[in-house]
């Protein structure tokens, strides 16, 4: 058998030795032969057709995991693969043209833009849901402060009251938009120290944290775990937080699908959260966002999307007009899919000043 060097093999099929390594331990691409001694790799000649196809693929954008797939199948089948997932990218790719005139619009300058007779409507509910003893979630909503947290651990529950009650503050504090993220940041900190104080909690506990706080003009946003943020804006829902969790780095990475996420055995697992047993506080996602009259914001524990698709969360959010009702409707689709975590939601609508009610439900 013809065998070529890693070296060889990778300027013959335009992969990097690096790729050809990752390749290896995905178990995309094994080497024909690994020298026991020198762990250096050897590739067969008649593995260049499957080399030069996956970087194909690569350079199309399809993740390692659906690579895989093709890799596996036969010509025909693969082909039609390939055909459903440039189907779904030309899908995807109307959506993010959406979301990118969202986000230019997002991050223009906001002069001219008067938002000085806005205020917020707002309702919170949390849930225990249909499968666990206990509720380990809080939401609030105030005046200016939304937040959600999801405690885990043997301590949860009063982790995340600590948290959440650490913003509350903010309720009654002066917050000029220019300051506002220092101001937070300050009290994130705060929630931080609040979470280490709770007494006889275990180290391995801990909290998310997502949360808004209302300046007049802005809503300053700090994010830390898979708690999640959303805007519906003209209809079109947008996600604005990123899950701080081991499967949304792997679908970063193209290594999962999100369709394999779902039932990934870490999908649980977070890469950041406020908690008791770490040396270094994680830092949260921290940021600014411009409103428009008739915004809508949802918080929400990951209680609500594991079972509830972000197509039904959009579906309730516009055909349910008032927030007290869009988080007992969100909660309810939650429990009805299941109920499996604690769930807990936190609806907010920009309205002009003259029509601003508030409302919360803790």
């Amino acid at each position: 058998m013809d065998m070529l060097t890693i070296g060889a093999f990778a300027k013959a099929c335009r992969l990097s030795p690096k790729a050809l390594r990752l390749y290896d331990e995905l178990e995309l691409l094994r080497p024909a032969r690994v020298d026991p001694e020198t762990g250096y790799r050897y590739y067969a000649v008649g593995q260049l057709e499957q080399a030069r196809l996956v970087a194909w693929l690569r350079r199309l954008g399809m993740p390692l995991a659906r690579i895989r797939r093709v890799c596996a199948m036969e010509p025909g089948p693969a082909a039609r693969e390939i055909r459903a997932y440039w189907a779904q990218v030309e899908a995807e790719t109307a959506a993010r043209r959406d979301l990118a005139a969202f986000l230019v619009d997002h991050l223009s300058p906001s002069q001219g833009k008067d938002t000085s007779m806005l205020e917020l409507r707002y309702s919170a509910l949390s849930d225990t849901g249909l499968v666990r003893g206990a509720n380990q979630d809080t939401a609030y909503a105030g005046t200016r402060v939304l937040a959600v947290a999801d405690g885990f651990g043997p301590g949860g529950a009063p982790a995340s009251t600590a948290a959440v009650e650490a913003l509350k503050f903010l309720d009654d504090e002066p917050l000029p938009a220019g300051s506002v993220l220092n101001v937070l940041e300050d009290a994130v900190q705060g929630a931080t120290r609040a979470v280490q104080a709770v007494e006889g909690v275990p180290s391995e506990t801990g909290t998310t944290l997502t949360a808004m706080v209302w300046t007049g003009s802005q809503l300053a946003l700090v994010h830390i775990g898979d708690s999640r943020a959303y805007l519906l804006r003209d209809g079109e829902l947008f996600r604005i937080t990123h899950d701080h969790t081991v499967v949304q780095s792997m679908i970063d990475e193209g290594r999962l699908t999100p369709e394999e996420a779902t039932a990934h055995p870490q999908r649980l697992l977070l890469l950041k959260a406020l908690g008791t047993g770490r040396a270094v506080a994680d830092a949260p996602d921290m940021r600014l966002h411009d409103v428009r009259p008739d915004d809508r914001y949802l918080l929400c524990s990951d209680g609500l999307p594991i079972v509830v698709p972000d197509e039904e969360i959009a579906r309730i959010l516009g055909s349910t007009p008032v927030p007290d009702e869009a988080v007992r409707a969100l909660v309810g689709a939650a429990n009805d899919s299941g109920g499996p975590d604690n769930v807990s939601c936190v609806v907010a609508d920009v309205v002009e000043s003259d029509a601003a009610t508030g409302y919360r439900f803790n």
